[in-house]
């Protein structure tokens, strides 16, 4: 099972989207900078903002680019305050 992540760094005032496998092994790699040239390893502060689990692979990569496409911090900020908005997603990309 995969799911679709946003982390927030409080030093950096950004928001990071990814989708994974293993959650909790990708927040360690985000915080302890394994990747040394990606985004994130330009903060070590990095916390979920939001989780959505129990996805398909392709299910949660397509929900990644979709939230991506949208380019909007409301977005994310409906998306942790109504529920709703990430079961429409799931479904959308069932």
């Amino acid at each position: 099972m995969a799911c679709v992540y946003i982390l927030y760094s409080k030093t950096l005032h950004r928001h990071y989207i990814g989708s994974c496998k293993n959650l909790e092994n990708r927040l360690f790699e985000h915080n302890n900078k394994t990747f040394e040239n990606s985004f994130t390893s330009k903060a070590k502060d990095w916390e979920f903002v939001l989780k959505i689990e129990n996805l398909e692979y392709q299910q949660a990569r397509d929900i990644e680019k979709h939230i991506k496409r949208m380019k909007s911090k409301i977005f994310i900020e409906n998306l942790k305050k109504y529920p709703e908005l990430v079961e429409k997603l799931k479904t959308r990309y069932s």
